[in-house]
């Protein structure tokens, strides 16, 4: 822990020492708004103790992390970011996470706890993977059912959940400019004998590989011509800008569900 610093607002990094944490915490040095106020890491992990920033120490107890801190970053698993998030709405603390992975009730529940707290949560907090949801939601629009769209993502060889959620949010695109909903026309898997290509289908294939920290193309493809809108990332350091830019953007706001696009005006 350490000494609060009366001009930044305080803000606790969980997963600290995770790849995001790392990149979080560099990020958060400079953003003149916010000042680490704690390292939170799960129990027994070998590092606890370990000083990170003059007075912050990586701790598993959530109860003091969160005592001491009015916004938090989270990059985790599910379960680890449900448990961290139930702590911050009893602790009033505001929270942005970029977990990924999430049942449908177990959105629910976060979307319950932002009664009490203000949330964000974002499958990409990237200002131009925004941008590009943007952009294919247009074009789905202007193009119109001339066009068979497919996506597919890379992510490096440790992701746990597939397909990513930025390409679901990719997909999610696709079917509001269409006017559709996604789960009817989602297709995640193809083997064997599937006869013709669905009409409207939205086909998402996954690839994971490496350390691409990721990679997103949705096509659209129609007779004779193909539409192709990509991005690539070479870092994470972009995905943890974006979050703590959400943290500075939603600390002091009224408790509830905030969207990415309500952070970057979108």
């Amino acid at each position: 822990m350490t000494k609060p610093d009366a001009k930044k607002h305080r803000t606790l990094v969980v997963g600290a020492l995770g790849r995001m944490g790392e990149r979080v915490r560099a990020v958060l040095s400079g953003e003149p708004s916010l000042t680490l106020s704690a390292a939170l890491e799960m129990p027994g992990h070998p590092e606890l103790g370990r000083e990170v920033e003059s007075g912050v120490r990586v701790t598993d107890d959530a109860k003091a992390a969160f005592a001491t801190s009015e916004v938090a970053i989270d990059f985790a698993t599910p379960a680890a970011t449900l448990l961290n998030l139930r702590a911050a709405a009893d602790a009033g603390v505001a929270y942005v996470t970029g977990t990924t992975g999430f049942s449908t009730a177990e959105l629910q529940e976060i979307e319950s706890l932002a009664a009490r707290i203000p949330v964000v949560h974002a499958a990409n907090f990237s200002v131009s993977v925004n941008v590009l949801a943007w952009l294919v939601e247009q074009a789905a629009r202007k193009l119109g059912s001339g066009f068979d769209a497919e996506l597919f993502e890379m992510h490096h060889s440790a992701k746990r959940d597939a397909p990513s959620g930025t390409a679901l949010r990719l997909a999610k695109a696709v079917a509001d400019g269409r006017d559709q909903n996604l789960e009817d026309h989602l297709v995640l898997e193809r083997a064997g004998d599937i006869g013709p290509r669905p009409e409207n289908a939205i086909g998402v294939q996954t690839l994971r590989a490496g350390d691409c920290p990721g990679e997103h193309t949705v096509l659209y493809v129609g007779q004779g011509e193909r539409l192709e809108l990509s991005h690539r990332a070479s870092t994470r350091d972009h995905f943890a800008r974006g979050a703590v830019r959400t943290a500075a953007w939603l600390v002091g706001r009224q408790p509830g569900f905030y969207r990415i696009e309500d952070v970057l005006g979108l």
